[in-house]
């Protein structure tokens, strides 16, 4: 369970990069150096957050060799409860925020993760790359067969939906990171996570495959699509929910509203929230060059990983630096990424403070607020036998 300080950095710059999509000025607001940053922000550092999640999967079902037995048992069953408690906090907080909040789908991708952490890294890697080359037309499928009145019924008979307008059918194909398209993310993140990321070789390896997949499609892309292939579809939509949240819709959906009417040409696209199996193929790259170059960075810089400290301990209480940037937007009455937000001292004054916050909190206990509450609301899993 011992945790990696590089990955612990790549989980903190997750974190930003949601900031800058829920605080940040939009896209179009931005030149430069910044439209770069917004842009990179957009999608990918979900997407790196959901990969992210697959990793830490592997901490909690055995790290290289998967638990069995009863320590198995038990890690399924502390797995499952950390995905109900994510499905009912994610459900609260949209109430409030809308479908933009990620908690409720971790819950899903949590459940549906169950039945696969006991593979290897091969096969779950195959697994991820079947998933990324199916999933995006299947959901473009299914999606075009939703007509207004079928989602209307199904909604209607949905006890999530009532409570929050983020239903099952938002958690698995029409929200903002759908499980049919998103679990390509987490799968991919629990290979990575069944590997010795220590290893050098290893390290050299997963940084050539994540430049690869990377170059590999978005150059595809824009070889099939033209130049607009990357143009970033996050203020394409209606946005939805009433709180923090990026003006746009999520992969191939609304998150929540009705359904865009996109022709198949869209699926050879991968601009960020396109939710094509190139977007998927060159989000997995990124996640995998940021994961690893975080990681190298820690072990070969020691001077920059003592600098990185207050980062790193952003990292070790996400969850809380998460779900803590919303309620401080509303407490502050601070303006979500939309058009009325030109400044980037609100970004830059949160990304203080939840270091700041992460840094003194610390110093003095093992985990953040939130980490602390969802870790002893999985301890009666020590009673499964």
């Amino acid at each position: 369970m011992g945790r990696l300080v590089g990955v612990d950095l790549a989980r903190a710059l997750a974190v930003f990069g949601m900031y800058v999509v829920h605080i940040g000025p939009p896209l179009s607001a931005t030149s430069g150096v910044a439209s770069w940053i917004r842009y990179l922000a957009d999608g990918h550092s979900s997407v790196l957050f959901a990969t992210l999640a697959g990793f830490s999967l592997m901490l909690i079902a055995g790290r290289r060799e998967p638990k069995t037995g009863l320590a198995g048992r038990q890690a399924r069953a502390r797995i499952a409860i950390r995905a109900v408690v994510l499905l009912a906090l994610g459900t609260a907080l949209a109430v409030e925020y809308g479908g933009v909040i990620i908690l409720g789908f971790y819950g899903v991708y949590f459940l549906l993760a169950l039945p696969l952490v006991r593979l290897s890294a091969r096969t779950l890697a195959t697994l991820a790359a079947v998933f990324a080359l199916v999933t995006p037309q299947l959901a473009f499928v299914m999606t075009s067969l939703l007509s207004p009145s079928v989602q209307e019924s199904i909604n209607a008979y949905d006890p999530l939906y009532r409570l929050s307008g983020v239903g099952v059918l938002d958690l698995l194909l029409t929200g903002f990171y759908p499980a049919l398209t998103w679990m390509s993310f987490v799968i991919a993140g629990m290979a990575l996570g069944r590997l010795d990321l220590s290893c050098g070789t290893v390290r050299r390896r997963l940084a050539a495959l994540g430049a690869s997949l990377t170059v590999a499609a978005y150059g595809m892309s824009l070889l099939l699509a033209g130049p607009g292939a990357l143009r970033s579809m996050a203020e394409d939509g209606p946005s939805s929910g009433s709180g923090p949240m990026p003006s746009g819709s999520g992969s191939m959906s609304s998150g929540g509203g009705s359904l865009p009417d996109l022709p198949a040409s869209s699926l050879l696209s991968a601009g960020p929230h396109s939710g094509t199996t190139f977007d998927i193929i060159g989000s997995v790259g990124v996640a995998i060059l940021v994961i690893v170059g975080a990681t190298v960075a820690m072990e070969r810089l020691p001077r920059l990983r003592r600098l990185a400290k207050p980062v790193i301990a952003v990292g070790t209480m996400s969850l809380t630096a998460y779900v803590g940037h919303f309620l401080a937007q509303s407490a502050l009455s601070i303006p979500a990424g939309t058009s009325t937000q030109q400044s980037w001292v609100p970004l830059l004054m949160f990304i203080l403070g939840a270091t700041l916050f992460a840094a003194i909190w610390s110093r003095f206990f093992r985990r953040g607020p939130l980490e602390y509450l969802l870790n002893a609301a999985t301890k009666p899993a020590k009673h499964i036998r």
